[in-house]
């Protein structure tokens, strides 16, 4: 059993950054792959970022590449996500997300339907 909790949103202006924390407890969380979702009004929740356990893979999104980068401290049961140059259609709730065995392959770790546990969310609000 994981518990997630995220933190770190706000507003800011266009070009700014931001820095999410995902704090997790649980025992697993070394095996979790970890996960970032967002979701603007109207529309659905879609893949941002995933990490595996070991930071062997990491996945991104292709209109976040080379903006925001995702990492993980398994010593401190966190997982980041590092959001800079940020623009006005990257406002969202931003949602953390963990599964419950590690998730192999692009595939399973950008499938919202693979992760077994989320946080409540935190809002991100771009302005222009």
């Amino acid at each position: 059993q994981l518990q997630v909790v995220e933190s770190g949103g706000g507003l800011v202006q266009a070009g700014g950054s931001l820095r999410l924390s995902c704090a997790a407890s649980g025992r697993t969380f070394g095996r979790s792959t970890m996960g970032w979702f967002r979701q603007a009004p109207g529309k659905e929740r879609e893949f941002v970022a995933a990490i595996t356990g070991s930071a062997g893979s990491i996945y991104y999104q292709d209109s976040v590449k080379g903006r925001f980068t995702i990492s993980r401290d398994n010593a401190k049961n966190t997982e980041y996500l590092q959001m800079n140059s940020l623009k006005p259609e990257d406002t969202a709730v931003y949602y953390c997300a963990a599964s419950r065995e590690s998730l192999s392959g692009r595939y399973y770790a950008t499938g919202s339907s693979y992760y077994d546990y989320w946080g409540q969310g935190t809002q991100v609000t771009v302005s222009s």
